[in-house]
């Protein structure tokens, strides 16, 4: 289990999705409920501030970026809407791409 609390929420993020593409799954990413199989969000809370990483993994032989974001919201710990009718888009468009 790696120390997150020296570093950025850059590079905690970068680690979290380099353990992905090399097949393994950083202790910080679940996955997020409500998209399906093999997507998983990094959320991150982080100096006051929350950032989310959401990636999917069983696209071909890669790890794509869906989206990642600072967290602006005013509703708690929920995800805007917003972000989430982008998340559901993407990730639509990247299965019909790769026919999954």
């Amino acid at each position: 289990m790696m120390d997150y609390r020296s570093e950025s929420p850059q590079r905690i993020c970068l680690t979290a999705l380099t353990m992905a593409a090399e097949g393994s799954k950083a202790d910080i990413a679940k996955p997020l409920h409500g998209m399906g199989s093999g997507v998983l969000e990094v959320a991150l809370p982080f100096g006051g501030d929350a950032y989310r990483v959401v990636y999917v993994v069983q696209m071909g032989d890669e790890v794509w970026v869906v989206h990642a974001f600072q967290k602006k919201s005013t509703q708690g710990i929920k995800t805007p809407k917003r972000e989430m009718d982008l998340i559901r888009d993407r990730i639509r468009r990247l299965r019909k791409e790769f026919g999954k």
